[in-house]
C-alpha cells in the first residue's frame, strides 16, 4: 500500500485532485492531513469557538468529497477549499445572529478581524500595494469614501453623516469601488476577506 506521506511529498496538488476526482481515498487523506489545520485556525478566528471550527472544517471536507467529479484541476484548489470554508462560514454567522443571545455575543466583539489576521502576511501586503495602486483610479469621491470605511472603519451612516449625503449613495459607492477593484486583482477569495466588513457596517 503506498504510504500517505511519500503521495504527500510526490503529487502537487493538480496530481491530487485528479486522484481525488477518480475517487482516490489516499489523495482525499493527504489533502485533508495538508489543509485541515490551516482551515481550522482559519474558521476559528471568525467563530471565536473550537467546536463550531471543527464541524466547518468536517463540512467542508465532505463537500469535497461529494462534490469531487466536478473539481476543476485548472483552478486553485487552495482557493476552492477555502472559500467553500468562508462561506460555509458566513453561513453560520448568519444563523448564529438570528439567535439573541449570540447577537448581544457578537456585537461585544468584531464580526471579521481585519484581513491581515486571515490571510498570509506576505500575499496582505503585496494586495495592499496593488490596492493603494488601484485606488488612484477610483474617482475622488469613490475613493474618499472607500478610505472612510475601509481605513478608518467609519459605517456607512457615520460616512453620509459626515459627507453629508445619503446612506444609498455611500452604499453605491463602496460598490462600484469594490467591483473596480475585484475586476482588476487576481484573487477574488481574498478581496472577499478584506472588504468584507465594506458591507457589515
Amino acid at each position: 500500500m503506498l504510504n500517505i506521506k511519500k503521495l504527500n511529498s510526490d503529487k502537487s496538488n493538480k496530481e491530487l485532485v485528479k486522484l481525488l476526482k477518480n475517487g482516490d481515498m489516499r489523495a482525499f487523506d493527504v489533502i485533508y492531513e495538508k489543509y485541515s489545520r490551516k482551515l481550522y485556525g482559519f474558521v476559528l478566528r471568525y467563530l471565536k469557538q473550537e467546536a463550531d471550527a471543527e464541524e466547518i472544517v468536517q463540512e467542508v471536507f465532505f463537500k469535497i468529497w461529494k462534490s469531487r467529479s466536478g473539481i476543476d484541476i485548472y483552478s486553485s484548489f487552495e482557493s476552492f477549499l477555502f472559500t467553500i470554508a468562508y462561506n460555509s462560514t458566513i453561513s453560520l454567522l448568519r444563523k448564529r445572529a438570528n439567535e439573541k443571545n449570540y447577537l448581544e455575543y457578537l456585537q461585544q466583539r468584531q464580526q471579521i478581524d481585519q484581513a491581515s489576521n486571515q490571510v498570509d502576511e506576505i500575499q496582505y501586503n503585496e494586495l495592499n500595494e496593488q490596492v493603494e495602486t488601484l485606488l488612484n483610479e477610483l474617482t475622488p469621491r469613490q475613493k474618499e469614501i472607500f478610505r472612510l470605511s475601509r481605513h478608518q472603519g467609519l459605517s456607512h451612516e457615520e460616512i453620509a453623516n459626515k459627507l453629508n449625503i445619503s446612506v444609498n449613495t455611500v452604499k453605491n459607492h463602496l460598490v462600484a469601488a469594490l467591483s473596480f477593484l475585484k475586476s482588476n486583482l487576481d484573487n477574488g477569495f481574498i478581496i472577499n476577506l478584506l472588504f468584507i466588513n465594506l458591507f457589515l457596517s
